[in-house]
């Protein structure tokens, strides 16, 4: 046995070996036969293949003869014996094949170079090897084994995949791809492994399919980095300060039917009205933890399955309207003029009982005082908006609820009851707008351009290309205009426990009105830019989620069969509106089509990961 430091440079302990036909060689990791040798060395390696290569790219492991490479079978031998008398010291290939295989052949050459390269008992190189402690060796069978387990773990995981089935422990090795279905990750290796997209849909469908998800779960929410749990900050009491007492006032807070964030009322005394508003602003003050909060959440995020409040409930608890005995408002007083305008505009930190009706209770009062008075203002000033352009845009609306798993879908009727608080709440906008406006007060504005060709469409398809043509509204700091509403100043205040935009109002009448400094314009921008960013996200997550959950409708009333309205002609196909669902499809038909008819269709096919739903045009 060769001492440390002791063996010879030449290759396998053979001073005077040289490389001659038939010897065994290493060419890369590779086993091969030496046919002739020349200025370049023919080898030969499995398969037959011959190949010409440099004397310095091949490494000799044994003279021969090897007449052929098919003869370098598996040998069994004494590694355990061999390893132990080794221990410590220090050999070379031809003596480590002859004390584990008893002798020195191509064959145990090979099987000797197979031990060298497995590096488990030994290591080194042909001229030069060293067994391994046996420290190492354990550790090292241990890994192997924990390695091997695992692959052979991963192969059953695959498996289930395949065959649509996962158990509770898979749950934690599909974590991956629910990343990438929540757009949390760009890649996943499972999906690649099982020659799938590796895309957000592609994701949803597979754990869908193999259980991870029920087929009704919602991904949008997450995808789009909503909030999904409300704010948990402390909330301080209203300050007790002065307020103009209006209890006296019938006020009506009127909403939909379970509402749990009223917060606007009505009320008229004489000529003059009111729009009371939630007094958030007494409670959330600029640059405080809920106010950072609100504004990153931007607004309240509305879903079927239910409501994800920007503020802590206990903020609706003490503020909303009519929700205690009396309630704290921020009210917005004005008269509606003869030519529908707003005069005499005053804002007042108020106290008043609100009593609550939902819309159907409120239809029901509309020609009775007070209600009689407020519709004939409503109806002035919705002339007035008329005359400016603004259009009457009627496209079929629903309101979506998910109870006990199941969608329960509600038509929204614009008209009657609700179009009057629509347009009281329009008048308290454009009275804080104006309020502010003259005052020099900066606020974030709700501005909107013109469209190219101003109409008064008529016909659901009419409105359908007229909307098309809107351009988005704009928040800006500097009064201006707003097309879609008719209004030569407007901005949003009526919502504030729902819509930052709103609270931002508040809290600068608020510092109007107690003395204080308000906020400047570049901060109100600032603040407004951010508030609005996060709305991007809230209002795509709700666009999404509420054509989830129709698709998912659509599947489970199999064979679904409706009414749908032509809005849109292509070439190829043509766009309609279900009105029971207030969804917009695409449809291929045989026959002409018209615009605004009305056609019968049934559901071919729901893709719900790709939000896709194909009808066929029934006869």
């Amino acid at each position: 046995m060769h001492q440390a430091g002791s063996a010879s440079n030449s290759p396998v302990n053979l001073p005077a070996a040289r490389i001659t036909t038939d010897s065994l060689v290493l060419y890369k990791i590779r086993p091969a036969r030496v046919v002739s040798v020349g200025e370049k060395i023919e080898i030969e390696i499995d398969g037959g293949q011959t190949k010409r290569v440099r004397p310095k790219d091949i490494l000799l492991l044994h003279p021969g003869p090897l007449h052929r490479l098919a003869d370098l079978t598996p040998r069994t031998g004494q590694l355990e014996e061999a390893w132990e008398l080794l221990e410590g010291a220090e050999t070379d290939l031809k003596e480590l094949a002859e004390l584990v295989y008893a002798e020195y052949t191509p064959a145990t050459a090979w099987a000797a170079w197979e031990l060298l390269s497995d590096g488990l008992y030994f290591e080194g190189t042909p001229e030069l090897i060293r067994p391994r402690s046996r420290d190492t060796i354990e550790q090292q069978r241990a890994e192997r084994d924990a390695k091997a387990r695992a692959q052979q773990e991963q192969a059953e995981f695959m498996t289930r995949l395949a065959e649509e089935r996962i158990i509770a422990e898979d749950r934690a090795r599909l974590a991956e791809v629910e990343r990438l279905a929540n757009q949390q990750a760009e890649h996943s290796r499972i999906l690649k492994a099982l020659d799938l997209p590796e895309t957000p849909q592609s994701a949803h469908r597979m754990l869908v399919k193999v259980g991870y998800w029920p087929t009704q779960h919602n991904p949008y929410p997450a995808r789009f980095g909503a909030a999904i749990t409300d704010p948990d900050l402390p909330v301080p009491g209203v300050p007790d300060e002065e307020r103009l007492d209006l209890t006296h006032l019938p006020a009506y807070a009127i909403d939909d039917e379970g509402n749990q964030d009223p917060d606007d009322a009505l009320s008229i005394d004489g000529e003059r009205i009111w729009v009371h508003v939630a007094d958030v602003a007494a409670l959330v003050a600029p640059d405080s933890d809920m106010d950072r909060e609100a504004r990153a959440r931007g607004a309240n995020l509305y879903l079927p399955e239910g409501i994800i409040n920007m503020l802590p409930g206990a903020v609706t608890e003490q503020l909303g309207l009519g929700l205690q005995q009396v309630s704290p408002a921020l009210s917005f007083g004005f008269i509606c003029a003869d030519d529908g305008g707003l005069v005499d505009i005053d804002i007042r930190p108020t106290l008043i009982r609100a009593t609550r009706l939902t819309y159907a209770e409120a239809e029901t009062s509309l020609a009775d005082a007070p209600f009689e008075r407020l519709v004939a203002a409503a109806e002035r000033y919705r002339a007035r908006r008329a005359a400016h352009g603004a259009a009457s845009i009627e496209l079929p609306e629903v309101a979506l609820r998910v109870v006990n798993g199941e969608l329960e879908i509600r038509p929204i009727d614009r008209h009657g009851s609700r179009a009057l608080v629509t347009d009281l709440m329009l008048m308290a906008g454009e009275a804080a707008a104006r309020f502010c406006s003259q005052r020099g007060l900066p606020i974030p504005y709700a501005t909107q351009p013109a469209p190219e060709q101003i109409q008064q469409p008529e016909g659901m398809a009419a409105m359908y290309a007229y909307r098309r043509q809107f351009k988005p509204s704009r928040t800006s700091v500097e009064p201006g205009s707003h097309f879609g509403l008719g209004l030569d100043v407007y901005a949003r205040a009526t919502s504030p426990l729902r819509r930052y935009a709103d609270l931002l109002v508040h809290q600068q009448i608020r510092a109007l009105l107690h003395d204080q400094q308000p906020l400047t314009a570049e901060q109100i921008s600032a603040r407004a830019g951010e508030a609005d960013q996060s709305g991007v996200a809230v209002r795509r997550t709700e666009r999404q989620s509420n054509q989830h959950w129709k698709l998912l409708y659509l599947m489970q009333k199999k064979g679904w069969k409706g009414e749908a309205v032509v809005v849109e002609l292509g070439d190829r196909k043509t766009t309609v509106i279900i009105p029971e669902l207030a969804l917009e499809g695409k449809v291929r038909a045989k026959q002409a089509l018209a615009l605004n008819q009305r056609i019968r269709l049934s559901v071919v096919e729901v893709d719900l990961p790709d939000l896709d739903c194909r009808f066929r045009v029934l006869g």
